[in-house]
């Protein structure tokens, strides 16, 4: 009987036992799940960027110089979307199932008809740069996230503001999990549309782009020549900004924005000499032109060696006689020619913005035009005188604008809409000459061109005014010859101008060959398919 009532105490006690541990379990397993519950009630938010959208440079007439082309990006969540059926709008397929089986959201680029759901949002994003693209010099190039030369970098804040973000906020559980259905907040960005209005014409840089395309190295600049105006601006070679390791290995230096580099000058200087002489009252100079002249015990060369004879100073304009501007030059006051000069631009930047500077050149001093030698180089442009296409073009637009001379810019303003412009650049000009004078150069500079049978720059479709010139540089190529720059600057039309043009062909020899054909064919164009401009 007593084993018996052991026995009972036993079992009822590994009973309670039992129990208990039932009932303990019960609670924990209450409670793990109060606790899982909760954390899954717990929400938080995850966002994931598409790209950042960037400000525009536009051209003169609200046209996007870059931002040109598109892309599309689509922001996925795998479990909410079918593979396969999402698989056919990726543009690279294999990339999108290795991303999407890891079943985190992720990010693909996609067709621009891929539809939208709940679990893929799809974005429109400005490319950078696309294609060959145009102005690149002016627009400039970007590296990593900031500007580093031309507009780019000159308005490098105002392009990557803080507002650029494209990007999808999903609502997500304590276990990370993206709550569909939940709702979910898309930014799209409308930042590429504001931007910085420049004054270049984007068609007739296209033109100057494919007119010049064959100077291995050099310029051209074009100018309104009543508002200084840069409608175009073309730096030879050209480059990609996408391919710039490429544009760093060309022994040609692409990425050197040319038309802001200083050159020797030449003939087109004959202008600021023929300006001086008329303003000094010497206008009606006349010289017997014999091939050769002699300075101070130096001989300087006409380069018709078997002299132009008698020459009026249209007629040696037109013929570019050398020895006719140097005996001009010693009849001349050299502090007021080099003043006349100055004032004309020579020896002066041109600041465009601070990523575009035109070199000042050099302008001999008043003591070295003290030299006879050096002041006759100087009256044919030739010595220590070097000048920009920037300066060049600034002194044709003084000449065709009846002396007014605008200062160059090619900074309109900016936008905020990619429709109007605000903070627009007050135009600025001073008078540079006297209006009679003017008008005496530009009928020079118009003789030059229609009463010269050989002038390359002459043409049929429109009248133009201009000046070549052939450089010394002082260096010689593989044959011995001596390499010079081609240059021409001139206006069309003749009888009301409007555009001021300048051409450099680096080591392009003379200028009625290689500069004036680029010339006349950009005059051509321009007046053909922009009649109304």
């Amino acid at each position: 009987m007593r084993r018996r009532c052991e026995n009972g105490v036993i079992w009822l006690t590994a009973a309670f036992f039992v129990m208990f541990i039932i009932i303990a379990a019960h609670y924990f397993t209450i409670c793990f799940e109060q606790k899982y519950s909760s954390s899954a009630a717990e929400r938080s938010e995850f966002t994931i960027s598409a790209g950042e959208s960037q400000g525009t440079i536009y051209d003169r007439n609200m046209q996007p110089l870059n931002n040109t082309g598109h892309v599309w990006k689509a922001v996925a969540v795998p479990r909410a979307l079918d593979r396969e059926t999402t698989a056919r709008y990726a543009i690279d397929a294999k990339d999108f199932e290795e991303k999407f089986d890891k079943g985190d959201p992720f990010i693909f680029r996609c067709r621009s008809d891929t539809p939208e759901s709940d679990g893929l949002t799809v974005f429109r994003l400005p490319e950078r740069y696309s294609g060959r693209g145009t102005a690149n010099h002016v627009l400039g190039y970007v590296s990593g996230d900031e500007g580093v030369s031309g507009v780019e970098y000159a308005y490098d804040r105002l392009l990557r503001g803080s507002d650029g973000e494209n990007s999808v906020t999903y609502s997500i559980d304590g276990f990370g999990r993206v709550l569909i259905g939940d709702g979910k907040k898309v930014r799209r960005s409308s930042a590429d549309e504001s931007g910085v209005v420049t004054t270049i014409d984007s068609e007739i840089q296209s033109i100057c782009e494919r007119c010049g395309s064959n100077i291995g190295r050099g310029a051209i600049v074009v100018a309104d020549i009543s508002s200084g105006d840069i409608l175009s601006m073309a730096s030879f070679p050209d480059y990609s900004p996408n391919c710039l390791d490429t544009a760093l290995n060309d022994e040609r230096c692409p990425l050197i924005d040319r038309c802001l580099y200083s050159y020797g000058v030449g003939s087109i200087f004959k202008l600021v000499t023929a300006c001086e002489a008329i303003d000094e009252g010497d206008g009606g100079y006349k010289y017997d032109c014999r091939g050769r002249i002699d300075v101070d015990g130096q001989n300087f060369n006409c380069h018709k060696l078997a002299g132009h004879g008698i020459q009026t100073m249209s007629r040696a304009m037109t013929n570019s006689c050398n020895t006719y501007f140097i005996s001009l030059s010693r009849e001349l006051d050299a502090a007021a020619f080099r003043e006349t000069a100055y004032r004309l631009g020579f020896g002066k930047e041109n600041y465009l913005c601070s990523g575009i500077i035109g070199s000042a050149g050099v302008l001999p001093t008043d003591r070295e035009l003290k030299v006879p030698a050096e002041l006759a180089n100087f009256s044919f442009g030739q010595g220590k005188l070097t000048a920009t296409p920037l300066q060049i073009t600034q002194l044709c637009c003084a000449i065709a604008n009846d002396g007014e001379m605008p200062a160059l810019r090619i900074i309109r303003g900016l936008t905020i809409d990619g429709k109007s412009v605000a903070g627009e650049k007050f135009l600025q000009s001073s008078r540079a000459m006297d209006i009679r004078t003017a008008g005496l150069l530009r009928q020079m500079m118009i003789s030059a061109v229609r009463d010269n049978p050989e002038s390359k720059a002459r043409s049929e479709i429109v009248a133009a005014g201009a000046k070549t010139s052939t450089a010394q540089t002082g260096r010689l190529d593989k044959k011995g010859e001596e390499l010079c720059h081609a240059w021409i600057t001139g206006f069309f039309p003749a009888d009301k101008p409007r555009y001021a043009v300048t051409v450099l062909v680096e080591d392009g020899g003379y200028g009625n060959d290689s500069a004036a054909p680029v010339f006349r064919a950009i005059a051509e164009n321009i007046t053909r398919h922009f009649p109304e401009k």
